[in-house]
């Protein structure tokens, strides 16, 4: 079966949230779900850092 086109994963999301929600909340599911997608993809590609070295970062972001 072929992958899904982004414009079906879309309506997918939109068909799954609540009757009730705002536009702002939809718009921010959305760019969620796109930057997960994007995300996994770096990581598919190698573009990763190893957990101790991003705690390395957290460290020096939040001192």
């Amino acid at each position: 079966m072929a992958e899904a086109t982004v414009k079906e994963r879309v309506l997918k999301a939109i068909e799954e949230l609540p009757q009730d929600i705002t536009f702002e909340d939809t718009l921010e599911k959305l760019y969620f779900l796109y930057k997960v997608e994007k995300g996994i993809q770096q990581a598919d590609s190698g573009q990763k850092i190893s957990h101790d070295e991003a705690k390395d970062r957290m460290k020096k972001w939040l001192s």
